[in-house]
């Protein structure tokens, strides 16, 4: 079912030609009016136009869920969040993928009020709860330190997003239950991601980032934050790519993300351009210097490895071929990884420097860490009651770079068990069903087991949920992953042999 039958339409065939020329002619009409008024509002109106005649003509396929989580995916891919917003005399900036996000969930409830349509388990309810049960207990148990601090406002925020992010997984697990739905999002997620690593490549040799400049192209976009390449963003003497999202090292994370997903399309369609996303996909993640997506890229090799060693030994003469294009096409980036990985004195030493400061090495962030968690030990300080912005005049914790770390000082013990238990549950989940046999579902199921458990690992090395893309990803994929899981036929999960049919005597 589509979004359209909720809109009020018991038909959904185009309109006819006649009706189309009749909507131009009464849109147009005002628009030639009001034309004169500014170059920026006669801009608007022309896009406000078009969309509106797009709509009319083409609404069938406009209003059907794939399109609408479609367009999600290509909001959160390209609309850089906290970069952007819409003009609004709102008291908070109105991004458009919150905006999106708030039209997309109300769609979806009018549907379900409506619509023969219900919604679907993930199968991980019991840990969602728990996670739900953990956040509003460490908020009830530190109202007093919420009030203290005065980030009653940042707090809310923050369970704001969760919440937005609990919808866009049950809204994915409940629209894209169909196998062609959920083939042409992890398609447009690995399309749209290899357009991303594309530009970080570009960026890091030229330094030029496209998404830096979008309002020029899309006039109903005003900039509201500070671009990162104002900044010094360089690693030893590498410019460090972070495209259209909020760090290098998010951009990195997400791209790598995207990797085991190219790698299964390519082997499942036998198409070289999905070879070539998986290439492109994998030096734009490197693009960024950022040793959190190296050591993504890392565990989700061994990953495939371990659940498919027969194709992926077959792959790894690539990786020579694959380091001489680096080299040639970002030059440095393998001296820079080195220079990172083994710094002088070595990377441990590094980790260990700084303790107490702002932003210091992250091993040396666990000992006072779980020193301050030891004094709130089940329910933590408070969910989002942490502001590590130094811009913030509310600032009051340093960052860890250790989103396990930062989720037991907020959530306590209770709250990172139940993150855990998402995670862990549904890498168990899909790992299983991948080593059953070496069928396209069973390929599916490891580039869900490599790209989530990559996620799980790179928690421990940065502060993960600070940055929104990346987390959108992930519950992007849960969804995606739950409604795969439930509608396989039981006997999709038996070995090849136990689905051989008897033999006849």
């Amino acid at each position: 079912m589509s979004a359209a039958a909720w809109l009020g339409r018991s038909a959904l065939e185009p309109p006819s030609g006649r009706a189309v020329a009749l909507g131009t002619a009464v849109v147009a009409f005002p628009l030639a009016a009001l034309a004169s008024f500014s170059a920026r509002g006669t801009i608007l109106l022309l896009l406000l136009t078009l969309g509106l005649l797009v709509l009319w003509t083409w609404h069938e396929w406009l209003l059907s869920w794939r399109t609408l989580v479609g367009l999600l995916v290509l909001v959160i891919l390209f609309i850089p969040i906290r970069r952007y917003s819409l003009p609004a005399a709102l008291p908070f900036e109105l991004e458009p993928y919150r905006l999106y996000v708030v039209l997309i969930a109300a769609a979806w409830i009018g549907a379900l009020l409506v619509e023969p349509m219900r919604v679907r388990r993930t199968g991980l309810e019991a840990p969602i709860f728990a996670f739900v049960v953990a956040v509003g207990l460490s908020v009830a148990a530190n109202t007093g330190r919420i009030k203290a601090l005065d980030v009653q406002p940042e707090v809310i925020k923050k369970l704001t997003f969760f919440a937005s992010f609990i919808a866009v997984l049950y809204l994915t697990a409940s629209v894209a239950w169909r196998r062609a739905d959920r083939e042409a999002l992890i398609a447009l997620l690995v399309g749209g991601g290899a357009v991303l690593a594309v530009a970080a490549i570009v960026e890091s040799r030229t330094g030029f980032n496209p998404f830096d400049h979008l309002s020029r192209v899309a006039p109903f976009l005003q900039e509201s934050g500070e671009r990162l390449s104002d900044r010094l963003n360089d690693r030893a003497g590498r410019l460090r790519a972070y495209g259209s999202a909020q760090h290098s090292i998010a951009l990195g994370a997400a791209l790598a993300m995207l990797f085991p997903f190219a790698v299964y399309l390519g082997y499942r369609r036998h198409k070289r351009r999905w070879w070539l996303c998986a290439g492109l996909l994998g030096l734009g993640a490197l693009a960024t210097v950022s040793r959190t997506a190296a050591l993504m890229l890392v565990v989700e090799a061994v990953t495939l490895v371990i659940l498919k060693p027969a194709v992926a030994r077959r792959l790894w003469p690539l990786a020579l071929p694959f380091l001489v294009v680096m080299h040639v096409a970002m030059p440095g980036t393998i001296g820079a990884f080195k220079s990172s990985f083994f710094p002088e004195g070595g990377l441990i030493a590094e980790q260990k420097s700084g303790a107490g400061t702002y932003g210091s090495g992250r091993i040396a962030d666990l000992g006072p860490g779980l020193k301050e968690w030891s004094a709130t030990p089940l329910v933590g300080q408070g969910y989002g009651t942490r502001i590590t912005v130094r811009a913030d005049p509310k600032v009051n914790a340093p960052i860890l770079d250790n989103q396990w770390l930062a989720l037991l000082l907020e959530t306590g013990v209770v709250g990172v068990a139940a993150m855990g238990w998402i995670l862990v549950r549904t890498v168990r989940r899909t790992g299983r069903r991948a080593r059953r046999d070496d069928s396209d579902e069973a390929w599916l199921m490891a580039a869900f087991t490599a790209s989530i458990g990559a996620f799980a690992i790179g928690m421990f090395t940065y502060d993960t949920f600070s940055f929104i893309q990346v987390t959108f990803l992930l519950f992007l994929l849960l969804g995606l992953v739950s409604a795969d899981l439930r509608r396989r036929p039981v006997h999709a999960t038996l070995p090849v042999a136990a689905r051989q049919p008897a033999p006849v005597h």
